[in-house]
């Protein structure tokens, strides 16, 4: 099974210890309102990956939905996380068999593709996609009314390319896919 590497530093994923806590930094430097307990309650994920193809350094750093689900037994490395907040997540919160959703970013449509298991291994396809502007348009309205997205990451944090999500947002997210999307 393959591991997660963050940073492309080569080092392998390794076990959280147990204790201490740790408030991260956004890349501003400033304290966010996340808090990373190497035994915390987060078990579910946002992962951000390029569909399209993008050049970087010489290297092609397109990975879609498809290219995980063609991959050797579906299962890939989740490498090039330079972003120290998104690292630190990886490392202190995200464990081996924790649900995600596999995010298209950076695209044409960008939006949540599919269920993956870190390791990130494929799980399976969402029964439609659902876009960026869909999820917005949910967000927007739980903002007001106090609903499920209203605090999402996706739209907090918008950079940020490893995401925690609440198990409120994951079950809501999966209750829309039987839903015909939502209009403006």
């Amino acid at each position: 099974m393959a591991t997660i590497t963050v940073a492309k530093v080569g080092s392998k994923r390794k076990a959280a210890s147990s204790g201490g806590s740790k408030t991260l930094k956004n890349s501003l430097g400033k304290k966010s309102s996340v808090t990373a307990n190497k035994n915390s309650h987060i078990t579910r994920w946002l992962l951000k990956s390029e569909p399209d193809s993008r050049f970087e350094n010489g290297v092609d750093m397109k990975f879609s939905f498809d290219d995980l689900k063609s991959s050797p037994d579906q299962i890939t490395q989740w490498d090039g996380v330079r972003n120290f907040q998104a690292r630190n997540l990886m490392r202190d919160c995200m464990k081996v068999g924790h649900l995600g959703f596999f995010y298209h970013s950076n695209c044409k449509n960008p939006g949540i593709a599919g269920i993956v298991k870190v390791d990130v291994k494929y799980v399976r396809d969402l029964k439609r996609f659902i876009s960026l502007s869909e999820l917005k348009s949910y967000h927007e309205k739980h903002k007001t009314n106090d609903g499920p997205l209203k605090n999402m990451r996706l739209f907090t944090n918008r950079r940020l390319s490893v995401q925690p999500v609440t198990d409120e947002e994951y079950e809501f997210i999966l209750s829309i896919e039987d839903q015909e999307p939502k209009k403006k």
